[in-house]
């Protein structure tokens, strides 16, 4: 088979990730619905956290329930049409999500796509990602510590699970979610990282 047509499914699934991964949900609902450019509410972050600072739990919660959709849906896409190409379209999805064109490649920390990735490349995986999420955030309120320990459990639960093949993917995935909080990392170690409930941070 030509060298030519053997690099056609590895850039489509590249594309279709990025592009599905770079839609900006929560923007778009904000503006949407009237509460303004999300970028210059609270954090200016584009994700659920800084959505939920508008007071809008439902608007919140739909950017929240899309961006982690956005990541399930490539890798299901592209394991129905190109098959062994869906890692590719998953790293692809969540730098598309972090690092949006549309948006200047300011974009937002992943959280919630890494998890929709996760259950759609082993559910199992996506089920610890959601558990360790979930309950970290009830229980200490603070969104960033949530993320970060959850998205480092992705690979952790994934070598558990024998899924050596996508482990590598997620420690890289788990890497650049960190840098993304790497603001959050350093209000941490200062004592002023805010907790979900309070109108700013």
């Amino acid at each position: 088979m030509p060298t030519e047509i053997l690099w056609i499914a590895p850039a489509m699934a590249l594309l279709l990730g990025y592009l599905l991964g770079s839609i900006p949900f929560g923007v778009l609902l904000t503006r949407m619905s009237g509460a303004g450019d999300l970028r210059e509410i609270g954090s200016g972050n584009i994700g659920a956290t800084n959505v939920l600072r508008t007071g809008r739990k439902g608007l919140a919660a739909a950017t929240l329930l899309l961006d982690l959709l956005k990541g399930a849906v490539a890798v299901w896409i592209t394991a129905a049409l190109w098959p062994g190409n869906e890692a590719l379209a998953a790293a692809a999805a969540f730098v598309g999500h972090c690092y949006p064109v549309w948006l200047k490649f300011k974009g937002g920390k992943g959280v919630a796509t890494l998890m929709g990735i996760v259950l759609a490349l082993h559910w199992p995986v996506g089920v610890v990602y959601a558990i360790v999420w979930l309950g970290l955030l009830a229980g200490l309120r603070i969104s960033s510590v949530a993320g970060m320990l959850s998205a480092v459990s992705a690979p952790v639960a994934a070598a558990f699970f024998g899924r050596f093949d996508i482990v590598l993917l997620l420690i890289g995935l788990a890497l650049i979610c960190l840098w993304k909080h790497r603001e959050n990392i350093d209000r941490l170690f200062a004592g002023n990282e805010p907790r979900i409930g309070r109108a700013r941070g």
